[in-house]
């Protein structure tokens, strides 16, 4: 799980950094929310609090975005 945890948060760092992913995307967002298991399970405490405070900005990121309007592509 840990590694898991690592690799995922590497992966979205490097989608975002590579243009292949918008911070803004659910993608993106979804990868955030879900870091916060890999902590707990390795009773990582510290990690925990840190990340509860990340999924929440991730959960209101993704809140914005399903209220938003399409944007076009032009």
């Amino acid at each position: 799980m840990g590694w898991t945890g690592a690799g995922l948060i590497l992966l979205a760092y490097v989608l975002l950094s590579l243009d292949r992913l918008s911070a803004r995307s659910r993608a993106y967002q979804g990868m955030n929310v879900r870091f916060i298991v890999n902590s707990g399970w390795n009773g990582a405490w510290p990690s925990v609090g840190l990340n509860v405070v990340w999924i929440a900005i991730g959960l209101y990121a993704l809140w914005r975005i399903g209220r938003a309007p399409p944007r076009s592509r032009c």
